[in-house]
């Protein structure tokens, strides 16, 4: 609404009653049939404290899908994976309701994370003898299907069981040392991982505003798309507001002065406006 949408435009969008709409916005008065009087307070704008991760949905990234969902456009065609939209789609109408599903995106980060191994004390007391007797996590992800054949919740990939020992605030495993038989180093932490780029790059959170709000046409976001085996590559480049493409060939191979010529090449028969700003991913095709 604060976007200019009135009360009923707002409600059918979030996909409330237009009453329980009003509601929400001034609140009410409800007495009982004792004579108490409850209020509820008006329900006020709500803004993310914590920084989301870009691997994430943002609401505007949600209102666009919703748009292209309304012009037709199949799940493949949007680039995010169908798997993510067709979970946030109402099942009867086959909608798709942006603000609902960044709700409960956001309900659902606040969730605690505590893993299935450490809501199960019986089963992470099976894991953690067989750990000691020097099992590996595959051996145990097999040998649970055995042990509980009837219980499909205790049935654990072993990546699972990995991460179980190398994060045990969500697993509760006990790390001891030389507690995998392969005597490999603990994992490290992702923020703890040495960079691969030498100069300090600028983060996604610090782009200008504009291209963040995809208002605006020249922004565009690139990406390296490596072949099997390694041996092609090309790029791409997305403009964020208008999502034109374009490709970059890289005969030559895919090190960092070959996309540097590409990426010059390809900005150069662009007019000035229409090259603001690039945001690529760092991906590990990068290395």
């Amino acid at each position: 609404m604060a976007q200019g949408m009135s009360n009923s435009a707002a409600c059918r969008e979030v996909g409330i009653n237009r009453r329980t709409g009003t509601r929400w916005r001034y609140g009410r008065k409800v007495v009982d049939r004792a004579g108490r009087e409850r209020v509820y307070s008006p329900i006020a704008e709500q803004r993310d404290i914590v920084e989301v991760s870009p691997r994430y949905l943002s609401e505007d990234e949600r209102i666009v899908i919703a748009d292209l969902l309304r012009a037709k456009k199949s799940l493949r065609a949007i680039a995010r994976d169908p798997a993510t939209i067709s979970r946030n789609r109402d099942p009867r109408t086959g909608k798709y309701h942006p603000f609902q599903a960044q709700r409960r995106a956001a309900v659902r980060r606040t969730r605690s994370k505590e893993g299935k191994i450490r809501r199960d004390p019986e089963l992470k007391e099976f894991i953690q003898q067989h750990l000691d007797r020097r099992w590996s996590p595959e051996q145990i992800s097999q040998i649970l299907r055995a042990a509980f054949p009837d219980e499909p919740d205790r049935h654990l990939a072993h990546e699972t069981i990995y991460q179980a020992i190398y994060l045990p605030h969500r697993g509760g495993l006990e790390h001891k040392p030389g507690l995998l038989r392969s005597g490999r180093r603990a994992r490290r932490r992702i923020d703890e991982r040495a960079t691969r780029f030498i100069a300090p790059g600028t983060l996604i959170n610090q782009r200008p505003a504009e291209a963040t709000d995809r208002q605006i046409a020249g922004h565009w976001e690139g990406d390296l798309i490596v072949g099997q085996g390694n041996r092609s590559a090309i790029g791409t480049l997305v403009d964020r507001a208008t999502r034109y493409v374009k490709l970059l060939h890289l005969p030559d191979g895919r090190g960092a002065e070959h996309v540097r010529d590409a990426l010059l090449h390809a900005f150069a028969e662009l007019p000035a406006e229409l090259a603001r700003s690039l945001t690529w991913d760092q991906g590990s095709e990068m290395g």
